[in-house]
């Protein structure tokens, strides 16, 4: 069973999801999560606890299932990992799609609110380190600096791919070709000299 703080911290994903950071309020989360405001506010203090600690929850979940493998399967290589990578954040899953959605509203919030703002670009710097650190498994000849901006271009591209897809502006079959295209055209550039 999940503990009681990992409860609230889904039941956040759900309603920012649903709802979007400004529809947040603590009586409907508490409603959610099945517990009482005062647990809420024991564990996390304040709506931006609440937002700062859910924003990490998110990150992690998506973490967990951009990652994790049976370990019985056989290694990828180092370009599979990095589609497989880049290509999970694109699951037609509940899980995903909620992560995706709190991750979009979350970043819209971000624009009006400074401390949430710091957290998010924390947040994305680490998932462009992440996927720079993969495309450099691939072309490990690449310059860093290349490789930083060929992971910003990928991540800032999912983001976008995802929010049509979520929104219905796009199918995910089209919007995972896309991807596929984009990370190519990005290594092709890699190699040359």
């Amino acid at each position: 069973m999940a503990s009681r703080s990992t409860q609230i911290l889904e039941a956040a994903a759900r309603v920012i999801a649903r709802r979007g950071v400004r529809g947040l309020r603590v009586e409907e989360l508490a409603a959610e999560a099945g517990v009482s405001t005062g647990l809420i506010y024991y564990h996390f203090k304040d709506r931006t606890g609440i937002l700062r600690h859910t924003l990490e929850f998110i990150n992690d979940r998506a973490e967990r299932y951009t990652t994790e493998r049976d370990p019985e399967a056989e290694p990828l290589t180092a370009r599979e990992e990095l589609d497989e990578v880049l290509l999970l954040e694109l699951q037609d899953t509940p899980e995903v799609r909620e992560n995706s959605s709190a991750w979009g509203e979350l970043r819209a919030s971000a624009v009006f609110d400074p401390i949430l703002r710091e957290d998010l670009a924390r947040a994305t710097l680490v998932w462009v380190q992440e996927v720079a650190a993969l495309l450099g498994q691939v072309q490990p000849m690449a310059p860093a600096a290349t490789l930083a901006a060929a992971a910003e271009r990928l991540t800032a591209l999912l983001e976008g791919l995802s929010m049509r897809w979520l929104s219905g502006g796009l199918a995910i079959e089209h919007a995972r070709a896309l991807l596929r295209e984009a990370v190519e055209v990005e290594l092709t550039a890699l190699r040359k000299p």
